[in-house]
């Protein structure tokens, strides 16, 4: 065996941390990495020491091969773990880490190279006999091949790079109307995330499951599986809920999976930890390969929780030439555990990332519940690259117990700065669809008005919270609660995320705060105030909210829910020229497309621009239908949020 003494981690975020802190437990020193936007992240503070590799944007730092390996050099570490996301699938990656005479924590490179082109990967499963979807993964990426092929298939069709994962470059396609603009922006997110274009088509699964298999094989050929996880709650085909094992595979089931993983792993002389991930019909009780992750997954930690290993310490054993500690039969699982990503994103927008300082950030402190994170109070999400804050994972005796606890663990948390999925999540976990064990990939996107919908913070005392918040009385001494408004009294009008108009007027009397919305009041006694908190008593009830002020923002956390409100009662007038006229960018981003031209009829809901931002490509929509009056910016621009785009003609 070779001996690792110091580990580079050629990543950021949740997962740059998760692998330092088993490194450290190891007694080996961590190497970070990190771009103009990182300096001061939190991996950066755990490494050891830290290494600056270029620009904040993904091409000139993560994703620099030549400026990670002068890094490794420059530290003297023995060995670079990429995490996963950015270099960890790349073959030329792995051969450059060989080629400096460093140690890849990872399977060889020519493992990755022919499970990381999935067209590749198909072909190989294919000849192993390893179930396979139906679907084209051909030389010819002609637009022409690419729409006959898809026509062969059947619609609806599933449009995917052949690089990389995490649902980038990934789109259903319904009809061939809609093909062509999806191949066109499957291909450039395809580009942009992973430097390849190419894509692949198969089939889409209706009612489908996404189970997948996490395996692990050593140098010497031995290979074994630990298990299943279900990651069937989705987003815009990316997780959000992970679970082992799932709901509906059987321990038979689970074998022949296990057993098929092994037979793919093994057919491309795997090392290392990779999960291959197939697609289950519960209707038919078949499954079908659809790609192999050689790398470590986000979801990993819902497999250790059940099997009580640590899977970054295996890799790192495995990698350093030991054999794997165990056989096939030695792997048990025991219990439950589920995951769920919070993400600094809107669901009741489509999912529109989000970027801020973390002005308060709390996490659960209970037992049986994990939290890996990359952020930190005041620590920054930028636009640069994934939005996810943290994964929370909570185990327990069976599904329920584990279900309940995430669930509690999710309410615990304290995240104020930018809006986020944490009510969202809530609600997933408390779906009674979820709750049985029936939710399919397609299941959020059915279902997602239902799920996303807000709660108010408080309930009916949501206003009068608000009212609290906004004065700048303390209530300590209790008062009468004058403010800078300079009244015992005054009007609040705001809006929320839904852009619902709110009018209230808000009474003070000592501690006692009122809100009244038309024939409504409701009233709460403010017991204590704190610059972010506020102590409260309603209907003989006492409770805690969290407030944070930026701005004429304004956010309230109470009772589970959260919300942001725009107080229009101080802010400037409405800036000229907003609500149905203008489209804008709704968040800082480069602008990807643009598909109309002055004079251009357009009716409500067409497609007039599109934008990426953390990864993601999203489509700016005209909001009526009318005239293109003005095109104010053009592809390849780098926007900030709420800038102008489009302006349609004013109506008569």
């Amino acid at each position: 065996m070779m001996r690792i003494r110091k580990l580079l981690v050629a990543n950021r975020g949740e997962i740059a941390c998760r692998i330092m802190r088993t490194a450290k437990m190891r007694g080996i020193r961590c190497v970070a990495v990190y771009s103009d936007a990182d300096a001061n992240a939190l991996h950066v503070r755990m490494a050891n020491e830290a290494y600056h590799i270029g620009r904040a944007e993904p091409a000139q730092s993560y994703l620099n091969i030549d400026a990670i390996i002068a890094a490794a050099k420059a530290s003297g570490a023995d060995a670079i773990h990429p995490g996963y996301g950015f270099l960890s699938e790349r073959a030329d990656f792995a051969k450059a880490c060989a080629d400096a005479g460093v140690i890849f924590i990872g399977p060889p490179a020519s493992a990755i190279a022919a499970m990381g082109d999935k067209r590749e990967a198909k072909r190989r499963m294919i000849d192993a006999g390893v179930p396979c979807i139906p679907g084209y993964q051909g030389d010819d990426q002609s637009d022409a091949v690419l729409v006959a092929e898809a026509e062969k298939i059947g619609f609806p069709v599933m449009v995917k790079a052949s690089a990389g994962g995490g649902g980038r470059g990934m789109r259903i396609v319904e009809n061939k109307e809609m093909l062509a603009d999806a191949i066109k922006s499957a291909r450039k997110e395809a580009e942009n995330a992973f430097g390849d274009g190419t894509l692949l088509l198969e089939r889409a699964v209706a009612g489908a499951r996404h189970v997948e298999i996490q395996v692990f094989a050593d140098s010497s050929g031995a290979c074994v599986h630990m298990g299943e996880r279900d990651c069937s709650l989705q987003r815009r085909n990316q997780k959000v809920i992970e679970e082992a094992p799932s709901p509906v595979i059987t321990p038979e089931k689970r074998e022949e999976m296990g057993a098929a993983a092994v037979k793919a792993a093994t057919a491309v002389g795997y090392v290392g930890a990779g999960t291959v991930e197939f697609l289950y019909d519960p209707a038919r009780d078949e499954f079908y390969f659809l790609e192999m992750n050689t790398r470590l997954q986000v979801e990993h930690p819902v497999t250790e929780m059940v099997t009580g290993l640590d899977l970054v310490s295996l890799q790192l054993d495995i990698a350093a030439g030991a054999p794997l500690p165990f056989l096939q039969s030695d792997v048990l699982l025991s219990g439950h555990a589920i995951e769920a990503r919070l993400y600094a994103e809107d669901p009741a927008q489509d999912f529109m990332p989000h970027s801020g300082d973390a002005a308060i950030l709390e996490w659960p402190d209970m037992e049986g519940v994990r939290v890996d994170t990359g952020v930190e109070q005041g620590g920054r999400v930028t636009t640069f690259y994934d939005p996810m804050i943290a994964k929370i994972i909570a185990c327990g005796g069976n599904r329920d117990e584990a279900r309940e606890k995430l669930s509690a663990a999710l309410r615990e948390t304290r995240l104020l700065g930018f809006a986020h999925n944490r009510d969202f999540l809530v609600s997933l976990l408390e779906d009674e669809t979820f709750t049985k064990g029936e939710a399919d990939t397609g299941y959020i996107e059915r279902n997602l008005a239902l799920l996303s919908k807000r709660k108010a913070p408080g309930g009916e005392a949501a206003i009068a919270l608000v009212g609290a918040a906004v004065v700048e009385q303390s209530f300590d001494d209790h008062l009468t609660g004058w403010d800078s408004r300079g009244a015992p009294g005054f009007p609040l009008q705001l809006a929320n995320t839904a852009q619902e108009i709110i009018s209230a007027a808000i009474e003070l009397e000592g501690p006692r705060v009122t809100a009244a919305c038309g024939e409504m009041k409701t009233s709460i006694e403010v017991i204590e105030k704190s610059e972010t908190s506020i102590r409260y008593r309603h209907e003989g009830r006492i409770s805690t909210a969290h407030f944070h002020r930026h701005g004429y923002h304004i956010e309230i956390d109470a009772d589970g829910a959260w919300e942001r409100y725009l107080d229009f009662t101080l802010a400037p007038a409405i800036e000229e020229g907003a609500g149905d006229d203008v489209v804008k960018a709704p968040m800082a981003g480069l602008i990807t497309s643009v598909k109309v031209g002055c004079g251009d009829p357009v009716s409500k809901g067409t497609v007039v621009a599109t934008v990426e931002a953390m990864k993601m490509e999203h489509q700016l929509k005209s909001p009526r239908d009318g005239v293109i009056a003005e095109v104010l910016a053009k592809e390849g621009d780098q926007v900030a949020i709420r800038s102008k785009l489009i302006v349609l003609e004013a109506e008569e």
